[in-house]
Parts: C-alpha cells; sequence; structure tokens
C-alpha cells in the first residue's frame, strides 16, 4: 500500500540518521549506475533505464517487468532505485501479505491520479510467484491498459509461477548470481562509504575470501555478515575483522577450498570417486565441503550427470535421469534449497549398481575409429531415397526388421572392417544383467560369432 503516516517518518527518520538502519539497507544504490553486477539488463535504452526516465521514449512507454533471480542479486533494489529515480508515483505490495483487495485499492489510486493528475503508478510486487492465480488475473486490466508499470519480482520460475496472460503483457528480465568481483567491490565500498563503516575496520584478504564463500552470490548476506563481523571486531578493539572472528560471529568454519585451484579439483574428483566406490557417507561429506564452500551448484549438477553415465551406465537406467532431473531443479531453485537436491542424486548414485560398460563401449568404437577402422557403409543401409540411388544399389536388398515375427534380420550392419567387432560387455550388475541377455540374445540373431 502507500506509505501512511508512520511508514513516511519512520522513512524520513531513516534518512536523517541512517546509522539505525541495517548495512544492507545503508548501502542500497541510489542511482542504476551503482548498481553492482546485472550489467547485461542496464544498457542505454534498457527496460530498467526507460523505467527511471532515462530517454523520451516518444510514442512508447515504458514496459511492465517481471525480475527474476536467486536471493539477494538485486531484485528489491532495482525496485528501490526505480522509486527513488523517477517522478511517478511508486506504490509497494508484498504478494505475502497483501491480497486482491489491496491491489485492488492500488489500481483505483493509479486509475484517479492518471485522470486527476497525469501521474503515472509503478507498483512493485515483491515475491509475485505467492500470489493465486486470481491473484493474478486482477492485474492484468491495470498492466494491459497502463494504469500502472508492473515491476515484480519472484525468484521461483515464472513460467510455472506466473499466469501466461500477465507473461505475455510484460518483459521478463533474468538475474545472474552476483559474481565474486561484484561482491568484493561491494564490500569494498561498504568499508570506506560514509553510508557504511566509514573506515571503521579493514578486511584482510582471507577474511574477505571466506565472507565471499557464505555469501554465495548474495549481496544481502555479504553486508550483513560483515556488519556482524565488523561490530564484534569493534567490540573487542580490533582494527580489522580477523577471520577468527568473522568463523565466530558466522558459526561458520572456513573450509579449506578454493573454487580456481587444486583444493576444487581434488574435491570434486573425491567425491566422483566415493559415488564410484559406492561410499555414501564420503560422497555426502565431499558435498557438503562443496556446498559450504560456496561451489556453484550448477557445477555439482554437472558432475552428478558425467558420473551417472560414466560410472553407472545401464547398470540402473534410472541414474541419468534423476541426475539430469537434480540439474534442473538446481538451476530453478539455487541454494540453499538446492542442497537437499544435490544430496538426494548423490545418495542415488553412490547407493546405485555400478558399470562403466557404456564408458568403454563408445572409448573402444571411437579408438578404432581413430585408427582409421570405419569403411565404407554397406550398401543395403545407404539412403535410397533420391532419383539414381537405386542404380547405384544403395538400399537393395535391405531387410525390413519389423516385417519379421521377431522384430530382427539377419543382415550386415557394421563396414566389412569391423563387421565382427564387439564393444558393448555388459556386466551382470543390476539392471544391466538384462542388457546381457538381450545383446547376446541379439548377437546370435544377427548371424554374429560367439566372442
Amino acid at each position: 500500500m502507500e506509505p501512511d503516516l508512520f511508514t513516511a517518518a519512520a522513512e524520513e527518520r531513516q534518512e536523517k540518521d541512517p546509522a539505525g538502519s541495517p548495512l544492507a539497507v545503508r548501502m542500497r544504490p541510489r542511482t542504476l549506475d551503482e548498481v553492482v553486477g546485472q550489467q547485461h539488463l542496464l544498457k542505454p535504452g534498457s527496460p530498467l533505464r526507460r523505467l527511471v526516465g532515462e530517454g523520451t521514449g516518444g510514442p512508447a512507454g515504458p514496459s511492465s517487468v517481471i525480475l527474476w533471480g536467486p536471493p539477494g542479486t538485486g531484485k528489491t533494489t532495482l525496485a528501490y532505485v526505480v522509486s527513488k529515480a523517477t517522478n511517478k508515483r511508486f506504490v509497494e505490495l508484498s504478494a505475502i501479505t497483501a491480497g486482491v483487495k489491496e491491489v485492488r485499492a492500488v489500481i483505483e489510486g493509479a486509475r484517479r491520479a492518471t485522470g486527476g493528475y497525469g501521474k503515472e503508478t509503478v507498483l512493485f510486487l515483491d515475491e509475485i510467484h505467492r500470489f493465486s492465480k486470481a491473484q493474478q488475473d486482477s492485474l492484468l486490466p491495470a498492466v494491459e491498459n497502463r494504469w500502472v508499470t508492473l515491476i515484480a519480482a519472484t525468484t521461483e520460475n515464472p513460467y510455472f509461477s506466473v499466469i501466461s496472460p500477465l507473461l505475455s503483457r510484460s518483459l521478463l528480465l533474468t538475474l545472474e548470481p552476483l559474481t565474486d568481483d561484484d561482491l568484493r567491490g561491494l564490500l569494498r565500498r561498504a568499508l570506506g562509504d560514509d553510508r557504511g563503516l566509514k573506515d571503521a575496520v579493514t578486511l584482510p584478504e582471507d577474511t574477505e575470501d571466506h565472507l565471499l564463500r557464505i555469501a554465495g552470490g548474495d549481496a544481502r548476506r555479504a553486508l550483513t555478515a560483515l556488519e556482524a563481523a565488523a561490530g564484534a571486531a569493534l567490540d573487542k578493539g580490533e582494527p580489522e575483522v580477523s577471520l577468527t572472528t568473522l568463523e565466530e560471529t558466522v558459526d561458520r568454519a572456513a573450509v579449506k577450498y578454493d573454487r580456481d585451484g587444486d583444493q576444487h579439483y581434488d574435491v570434486a574428483s573425491a567425491l566422483i570417486k566415493s559415488i564410484r566406490g559406492s561410499d555414501v557417507d564420503a560422497a555426502l561429506h565431499y558435498l557438503a565441503r562443496m556446498i559450504e564452500a560456496g561451489e556453484d551448484p550448477r557445477f555439482i549438477a554437472r558432475r552428478l550427470m558425467i558420473s551417472a553415465s560414466e560410472d553407472i551406465g545401464l547398470a540402473d537406467p534410472n541414474a541419468l535421469p534423476i541426475a539430469v532431473a537434480a540439474a534442473q531443479a538446481v538451476a530453478m531453485i539455487g541454494f540453499p534449497e538446492a542442497a537437499l537436491t544435490l544430496s538426494h542424486a548423490t545418495i542415488a548414485l553412490a547407493l546405485a549398481p555400478k558399470s562403466n560398460a557404456a564408458t568403454m563401449a563408445i572409448g573402444a568404437a571411437m579408438e578404432d575409429v581413430r585408427k582409421g577402422l570405419a569403411g565404407s557403409v554397406p550398401p543395403h543401409l545407404r539412403d535410397g531415397h533420391y532419383k539414381g540411388a537405386a542404380k547405384l544399389g544403395h538400399a537393395q536388398g535391405y531387410v525390413y526388421p519389423h516385417d519379421l515375427p521377431e522384430g530382427i534380420a539377419e543382415q550386415q550392419y557394421a563396414p566389412d572392417a569391423l563387421k565382427d567387432r564387439e564393444y558393448y560387455a555388459p556386466t551382470r550388475h543390476g539392471a544391466e544383467a538384462r542388457y546381457a541377455d538381450a545383446v547376446e540374445w541379439t548377437r546370435q540373431h544377427l548371424g554374429r560369432k560367439r566372442s
């Protein structure tokens, strides 16, 4: 809703005495040029630039936007900058507390402001994914007729959580997790800025690195941890925020893990080898180390997908779908909830029966190709659809397997140089046992020699 007298008084008091506000609030950018990260959304002529009144736009007005991204990437900050920079009427609602009644009141106020004063209204709706379909429907007339310009924020995939009519009337802007360099610049600004800590403490490199790991791409989390640690250091009379003080303040030990160095690859290797060795407890330990150190969850998910094919294969055909589903879920939800999904997949892969037969099969086939063992495609397998193919003997003598009772035709498929080659050697582990039976049966019916 629009600010009442108490809200306005609180904001005025906050401006006069900013020290009483959290560091993350004090360090909010005042202009788009101060925004950290998200530069792909802040180019000249971008929807956000137009929302703050940059550029005349002519007959084309600013568009409603949906900001989608993980927590702490700047969705609320961007709305705040718009509220301060624009000369439009700005109203903020949270989908956690607001309902259809509140939305309709805002829309009615916007229509009055437009008709009576020519004043446009910008509505910031946080957590829009919490709105029901009916509640989102109530926004449609206002957005379509531009009684309000909507800025909606969500941490969930809007293709699942926002109704299609509202999506079609808005521009979807995707915010990326902040990089370490983005957060490092933000922390250093907060240390020296008059709105921040005013150089009251310094931040050694090891402490800064641990802060970045704790933050996990979340600016709000980084500034909150910095403020708490700086307060503890000042209480001790220390001129710098030591790593020990930070660990004590956030109750989180610094994990020895360099995301760009040996530890990154050593721990990732140990995770995969523990899964391969079916040691579920060791695998969970290494997974926890990677998560606590702030590893990119997408990197972990990629390693699990590779493991599912490399080390499990057809011994458990569900392993790869589980790993792929985990990767998709991780991309949608991010940390901290992604830790649950990664744990789910890691446990399933570690306890699955193992087979590297698929890995060995493609490796052997590729090795033969590299050695030049290829040869021509047998004439009866060549494409016979184009004019003149029959004169060349293409597709002549091909037996269509579906015409046979058992669905398999005894004919040569491989080039002459490889007609007796067998690459796939299935194990009898788990579900691969049935593939072992199947491959033995099919090779016999293809008239192949027994290996």
